[in-house]
Formats: structure tokens, C-alpha cells, sequence
């Protein structure tokens, strides 16, 4: 089955639901068949506040550690379930206006960008899939960018959870030049430090060592 073509069930319905609250009426965009989602076939599952410090400052990790290959799932603590916000405010039954839907955006909002990670990540070196959305580089690489689990995510629509978006650094030299919303896969260390952005608020940064184009 193609990596591009599903999204595992998590990881599908976090950004769902923020759209669901935004309009009830309207078939959220993360859902239309034209919207693109991925995640690989197999993965095992996986195992903060400050500014993410150099490509330089990664954590030592093992000279034996092997790279493991995860989804977006692996992101996600087993006990962060946000759907449950919405069975409790079930805003498809909500008028355009009732006085809930404004708390429940608010609620909304802070569960995203409080978004959990999983700190046994810390250190570990990955390889993840995901689309890119460029912040920072010249005509010659991308030095920093945005690793998102669908296509859209901080620019057509809403960003996912902190826990579903990942900041990645490239060290000079060593990077590529991208472009939005190119689908790569992206090998490096994970680090639960979180970075705050005018696009999102990423749970996790990837010190990049390799970056390639996905391919099936």
C-alpha cells in the first residue's frame, strides 16, 4: 500500500478535529480525497521549553545505534486523546451562534500547542516521512524547515498538534534546497525541545543528517 495514499487513524484525526470546530458545516480540507497524507507501512512504536540550539549541541548518541524508522503515530503519547473534547462539545450540533464555540476553540488551541511528545525519543536517531514547509535558507539549501504529516499543514490549512509537527535543522553545507511541500524523508537525532514559530508550535526537533526525496 502506498505511504502517500493513507494516514494512520491518529494522525488523521488530530488535525481533523481542529477544522471540525472551526466550521461544522463544511467537509474539513485534511479529509477531501485530493488531500494528501502519509505515513509508512510499518513502523515500530516509538518510544520543554527552549530555544533548539545548534546542529553542533545534538545529544551524543551511541556509535551502535541503529536508525529507526517511525510514522506519526510514534509521535503521539497513548493517553493524548483530544477527540474527547470534541464528544463533549459535539460542535456539528452547535448553532453559528452559540457562546460554546468560542471556549471551544480556545480549548482547542491550547490542547494543540500543549501538545504532549514522547521524551523516550529524546536522542534517538529517525527516519520520518513527512511534507516540508521551508522557514529559513538561500538559493543554495534550506537550513530550516518544517516537517508536517499532510499537505497544507501551516499554510492552506490549519497546523497540526505541537506532538505532529517536527522542526528540522540542517548543518551548513549538508542541507538541500526545498521547496513547500515537498515530500522527503528525513534521517537524524530527535530532540523533545519545542520551537515556537509565526506557523506552528513544533513539540520536537530533528537534527537532520540526511534528506532525501520520498520515493515509493
Amino acid at each position: 500500500m502506498s505511504m502517500i495514499s493513507r494516514l494512520s487513524r491518529k494522525a488523521l484525526v488530530l488535525p481533523v478535529l481542529f477544522l471540525v470546530a472551526c466550521d461544522s458545516e463544511q467537509p474539513p480540507a485534511a479529509m477531501t480525497p485530493d488531500t494528501q497524507v502519509l505515513a509508512p507501512t510499518a513502523a515500530e512504536p516509538a518510544v520543554a521549553e527552549s530555544e533548539p540550539s545548534s546542529p553542533a549541541g545534538v545529544p551524543a548518541v551511541a556509535a551502535d545505534a541503529g536508525v529507526k524508522e517511525i510514522d506519526w503515530d510514534s509521535l503521539i503519547p497513548d493517553d493524548y486523546s483530544p477527540e474527547k473534547l470534541l464528544a463533549e462539545y459535539q460542535p456539528e450540533n452547535m448553532e453559528d451562534d452559540d457562546p460554546r464555540a468560542a471556549e471551544l476553540m480556545e480549548k482547542l488551541r491550547k490542547l494543540w500547542d500543549e501538545a504532549p511528545v514522547r521524551p523516550e525519543l529524546d536522542g534517538r536517531v529517525v527516519k520520518l516521512p513527512g511534507f516540508t514547509v521551508p522557514l529559513e535558507g538561500d538559493s543554495e539549501e534550506t537550513s530550516s524547515f518544517l516537517l508536517v504529516p499532510y499537505y497544507g499543514a501551516c499554510i492552506h490549512v490549519p497546523p497540526p498538534p505541537a506532538n505532529q509537527t517536527v522542526f528540522v535543522l540542517t548543518e551548513p553545507g549538508k542541507g538541500t534546497r526545498l521547496g513547500e511541500f515537498d515530500v522527503v524523508w528525513v534521517t537524524g537525532t530527535m530532540s523533545v525541545k519545542r520551537m515556537d514559530n509565526d506557523l506552528a508550535e513544533a513539540g520536537y526537533t530533528l537534527y537532520a543528517t540526511e534528506i532525501v526525496p520520498y520515493e515509493e
